[in-house]
């Protein structure tokens, strides 16, 4: 495959739009509907649409199974979007295996300060990913029709994101060579993120990363906060030692 930076195509008309797809968009409760206000201030509407199209085309194309429809709000756009408490003002991110645009299109949603590529190799994520970025105006965020591997050479971020997308011995030599030497990589994880930290400790080291650690996002906000692995990138100076412990 070869990778391509795509331009985001008008929305076909019998997919891309929420109220033609099969499903029916989940009302937030109260208590989500409050996270949403603190998490989304003025954009908090551009949380709903994408709240819709993920509950509609996106079940309709495969990208999430119908039985997260009802969970949609707290498990999976919350739970992304509050990493950006993570993450500087300003800076360049890529989201690694972005899928359904989580977590990059939540962050994309509530912080419009950031810069960010989405990096997703199926042809039709990437289809469905620049539908719903032009039909929310997301004019900061790019997608990439590519492994994070292949695009290591021409994208250079700050800090790099991922969800759900694999073992985290897999994900790191992923993830690190976006950063070239400088930034951090945050990757969403369950209850076993220590445990995985441990498996994939000489794949850190060989991979440049230094410090890896469990933090937590969302602790006011969401009854389950979200769990984050943390690697930061070592200085090109220190990859060699690094490498050789």
């Amino acid at each position: 495959m070869t990778g391509s930076t795509e331009r985001h195509p008008a929305p076909a008309s019998s997919t891309s739009d929420p109220a033609s797809a099969t499903g029916t968009p989940p009302t937030p409760t109260a208590d989500e509907a409050r996270a949403a206000e603190q998490v989304f201030g003025s954009r908090v509407d551009l949380a709903q649409r994408y709240v819709e199209h993920l509950a509609t085309s996106g079940i309709e194309r495969g990208l999430l199974g119908p039985r997260e429809v009802p969970r949609l709000w707290e498990r999976h756009v919350l739970n992304c979007a509050v990493i950006g408490e993570l993450i500087p003002f300003g800076v360049h991110v890529a989201d690694v295996g972005s899928g359904a645009g989580l977590p990059g299109l939540a962050l994309a949603i509530a912080r419009p300060d950031l810069r960010i590529e989405l990096i997703e190799p199926l042809e039709r994520r990437v289809q469905w990913l620049g539908e719903v970025i032009e039909d929310l105006g997301l004019e900061q965020v790019r997608v990439h029709r590519d492994r994070a591997e292949n695009v290591a050479g021409s994208i250079d971020v700050d800090v790099v994101t991922s969800r759900a997308v694999s073992a985290l011995s897999t994900l790191v030599p992923w993830s690190m060579p976006l950063l070239h030497g400088s930034g951090r990589m945050l990757a969403i994880k369950g209850r076993s993120a220590a445990d995985e930290i441990a498996k994939a400790e000489k794949a850190i080291r060989r991979a440049g990363g230094v410090d890896p650690r469990v933090l937590t996002a969302g602790q006011d906000l969401l009854p389950v906060p979200t769990t984050v692995v943390a690697i930061d990138a070592a200085p090109s100076r220190d990859r060699s030692t690094a490498a050789r412990r």
